[in-house]
């Protein structure tokens, strides 16, 4: 059996690896919208999680830790988790422009800081309703037509990804209190395993059935998503052993503003006057977790 591993060591530095956690995603948002959507959403979680699983079994195998740990239902429960929630965030992402996207994957910091209270007993405090109801306020913005004075991005934008991008905010959260559950009992290297660990067996028939050979350029932007996300989960599961989950999740908010820029450099997208009114939205929910974290 495992050494239960202590939070302890990684608490100064959990700020640095949510920051660099931040970034990693970014990147990987990236990746899976220059690969423009013809390959299946299974493809791109499967080549993910080869290139997760060799990189984590590497990992622990060179610091002599078992990667089996020692909770292995809530492991798998994580795995699956976040699984579920990495093909709705793709899918998302292929749909709508990155910087949409990434905001309303963003709303998980305010999802974590409720689960939080009841699942993990980190009462958040009052603050919490106030990031609920800006955040709910930013996804409105976003999603119901409003005046032609505000250019509503929400005419253009497909319900069926954004419906996406909320179920992947709350299955996120779900998975981000998992793993703060798991930081007393398991190595975060053992938790990052059991992600990719739990998607193989999921992406793999589902691929199967459908196969789609990948051009060269496509086959490195796969190897991109699976190396970016592989160092966002890294720094994501080592910032979540370290702080309150409410408030290490909210910190990697500056993946929104970065997605923004990634838009605008890579694919051309605009900054609509409606997703710069939701980013401040969010950005007020996030602050509030962050306090009430």
């Amino acid at each position: 059996m495992d050494r239960p591993h202590s939070a302890g060591h990684h608490h100064n530095w959990a700020p640095l690896w949510m920051l660099a956690s931040a970034l990693a995603f970014s990147l990987m948002g990236v990746c899976v919208k220059a690969l423009g959507g013809r390959l299946p959403v299974s493809e791109v979680v499967l080549a993910r999680a080869v290139v997760s699983v060799l990189i984590s079994w590497w990992l622990l195998g060179r610091a002599g830790i078992d990667p089996w740990g020692n909770r292995r239902g809530l492991l798998m429960g994580r795995g699956l988790l976040g699984t579920a929630g990495l093909y709705c965030i793709y899918q998302a992402i292929a749909g709508l422009p990155l910087a949409v996207a990434t905001l309303l994957q963003y709303l998980h910091p305010t999802f974590t800081a409720v689960l939080a209270w009841p699942l993990l007993g980190e009462q958040p405090g009052w603050r919490v309703g106030g990031a609920v109801l800006l955040g709910l306020l930013g996804v409105g913005v976003l999603t119901i037509p409003a005046g032609d004075g505000l250019a509503a991005l929400s005419d253009q934008l497909p319900t069926l990804p954004l419906l996406l991008a909320l179920a992947g905010a709350l299955l996120s959260a779900l998975a981000y209190v998992s793993v703060r559950a798991l930081r007393r009992s398991e190595h975060p290297l053992v938790v990052v395993f059991y992600f990719p660990l739990m998607a193989l067996p999921i992406s793999l028939p589902l691929v199967l059935l459908d196969p789609v050979q990948p051009t060269a350029v496509e086959f490195a932007w796969l190897l991109g998503v699976g190396l970016f996300t592989q160092l966002g989960q890294l720094g994501l599961t080592y910032g979540l052993m370290g702080m309150a989950a409410g408030r290490a999740t909210a910190m990697s908010y500056v993946q929104v503003p970065l997605a923004a820029l990634w838009g605008v450099f890579w694919f051309q997208e605009t900054l609509a006057p409606s997703l710069l009114l939701a980013a401040a939205l969010v950005l007020g929910a996030t602050l509030l977790s962050i306090r009430a974290g």
